[in-house]
């Protein structure tokens, strides 16, 4: 859930012009205007792990969550637009949560000026898609899964370069069809392959390692293509997703040149 937190009636007029453009994307968002009590409903918010769109002063905002914050790895995604409209600051979790991604998502929306604090390396990143399914999974169901990821991610196709898999599933026709479809690459792995990824791996599955070898597929199959299209290290943006028939996992890289 994005929300989309406001303090005074200017602040409201651009929530809810943010809450109307997110609509047209299918992101789900809520205007949150003077919650209260403030302190705890924020915090509250923040613990769940919902993205926070501020609408008012920084210094605020880091007052408000400075006793929840624990690292960049685990808080969501928080980002700042003053008042009228021509900022927006990711201001938490650029990197692994996502908040220059989305910052610049709403930047687009907003059409306003994108303020990145971070590296510059950070600016063109990499994406892949890493999918495991049952065999003889439908085409549709392969799709509906990917499309949730990539809306959780703050991603659209375009963004991706590439759909990975192990290649046991190099004849799997669902998603052969999917990234053809999708006028996508797709590229499978050998299980020796994939192994080289298994420390990174958000989760580590039994079950999965003596099926194919691995201890999960979508994870390893996105981080070990990421890395070969940079030549550089790479990263979980979002870590494995699953329905009953598929798993779904993101990963980027950022090129060195």
């Amino acid at each position: 859930m994005i929300r989309i937190i406001c303090l005074t009636e200017v602040g409201l007029q651009l929530a809810r012009r943010l809450q109307h453009l997110l609509s047209d994307t299918d992101a789900k968002s809520e205007v949150c205007f003077k919650p209260t009590p403030f302190i705890d409903s924020v915090q509250t918010y923040f613990k769940q792990q919902d993205t926070l769109v501020f609408i008012c002063a920084t210094g605020i905002v880091m007052r408000t969550l400075a006793p929840v914050i624990k690292d960049k790895y685990t808080d969501p995604a928080v980002l700042v637009l003053d008042e009228q409209g021509q900022f927006v600051i990711p201001l938490l979790s650029g990197h692994e949560g996502g908040a220059n991604e989305f910052a610049r998502q709403v930047s687009n929306l907003l059409e306003n000026q994108l303020v990145i604090t971070t590296a510059n390396r950070y600016l063109n990143p990499i994406y892949v898609v890493g999918m495991g399914c049952e065999r003889h999974c439908p085409e549709a169901v392969l799709q509906g899964l990917l499309d949730e990821c990539l809306t959780t991610a703050g991603l659209t196709i375009n963004d991706i370069s590439a759909i990975t898999s192990i290649d046991i599933k190099s004849d799997e026709v669902g998603l052969i069809a999917l990234s053809q479809n999708l006028h996508k690459p797709y590229v499978t792995f050998d299980a020796e392959t994939l192994g080289a990824m298994e420390e990174r791996l958000s989760t580590k599955s039994d079950y999965i390692f003596k099926t194919v070898g691995v201890y999960g597929v979508a994870e390893s199959a996105a981080l070990y293509q990421a890395q070969q299209l940079t030549k550089n290290g790479s990263e979980l943006l979002l870590n494995k997703q699953k329905n009953k028939q598929a798993t779904c996992a993101i990963a980027r890289s950022y090129s060195l040149s």
